[in-house]
């Protein structure tokens, strides 16, 4: 087969690296593997990005493929990258400020290198082969133990000056709250539609010990069927979201929400009361937003790299 190429992803989280290697010719293309390794944190992640070249090695000997024939390698990273590839601080990783591009050619001959802050490299990969499919902007918000959020536009991924843009969890939603964010503010979206969010409404409203154990889908599942104290709940965090979204829709005017993360598994339950909040707090040229379900799940992170560095070869 003449023209051969392939694209390589790592999208590197705090326990485990997924990975992804997509093939592409004259006839076709398609993803040839896809794994898994652990993340190695020790010594600060030092040995990171050396674990994954040498992963990639061994699965492209494996697979009888030269490794020359790498045109790209994206990386996802969890935290903020510039569109130099420069991170600030992964706390997850152990990583001070370092140039990821720049490192990651020291040991690799690989032409092409670039990298991105995990959720925007998720929303591209929703955007490629996920729920975005057929959008060109969008914007992508995870519900999980936090909220994560990417933003697509004009099927580039905008990462803003520090690469921070997308951090829509933290946009403040109550300026009232006293209680403390993770990131050390107050009122944050993340303390209200995230999935510990829900269990914090929750517990107060349904006055639930705080010796209980109880998640956030216990609470859904309850809700769609019929506790009423569970539905507000949930009703109170989804409308938090809403305001959240009517006011990056201001900003941004995607063409599709994308919503992602392990909340999002309560599929149109979840969606149709975003959908209320979010039409009900935004401008009339704004309302009636597309809004969509992830379909990719943890394959999102190197599906965007990929395709980060397919567009960029």
């Amino acid at each position: 087969m003449k023209d051969v190429l392939y694209y390589a992803g790592a999208d590197i989280g705090g326990t485990g690296v997924k990975l992804g290697l997509y093939e592409k010719s004259e006839t076709g293309e398609a993803l040839v593997y896809k794994w898994e390794i652990p993340t190695d944190r020790r010594d600060n992640g030092k040995s990171i990005l050396n674990d994954v070249d040498d992963s990639i090695k061994k699965v492209c000997a494996d697979k009888e493929i030269d490794y020359k024939m790498i045109a790209g390698l994206g990386i996802g990273v969890p935290g903020p990258v510039n569109e130099d590839g420069v991170v600030y601080e992964c706390v997850n990783l152990g990583w001070k400020k370092v140039n990821v591009c720049s490192k990651y050619r020291e040991i690799s001959d690989i032409p092409v290198i670039m990298a991105g802050n995990d959720a925007n490299i998720s929303a591209l990969g929703e955007m490629w082969k996920g729920g975005g499919k057929g959008a060109s902007s969008l914007v992508m918000v995870t519900l999980g133990t936090g909220v994560g959020g990417g933003i697509i536009i004009d099927g580039r991924i905008h990462p803003g000056i520090n690469g921070a843009a997308g951090e829509i969890g933290h946009i403040t939603v109550n300026p009232d709250e006293t209680a403390v964010c993770t990131c050390k503010s107050r009122g944050c979206l993340e303390q209200y539609s995230s999935a510990t969010g829900i269990v914090r409404i929750a517990r107060d409203i349904m006055n639930i010990p705080t010796d209980e154990e109880i998640s956030a889908k216990t609470i859904i599942d309850r809700a769609k069927a019929g506790d009423a104290l569970a539905d507000k709940a949930v009703d109170i965090a989804m409308r938090y979201l809403g305001i959240a979204l009517s006011n990056v829709a201001c900003v941004t005017d995607p063409q599709v929400f994308v919503i992602g993360g392990g909340v999002s598994a309560a599929g149109e339950f979840l969606i149709s009361k975003i959908e209320k909040y979010y039409n009900k707090y935004s401008m009339n040229t704004l309302k009636n937003k597309e809004f969509r379900i992830a379909t990719l799940g943890n394959d999102a992170g190197f599906y965007g790299c990929i395709k980060l560095v397919m567009d960029n070869s």
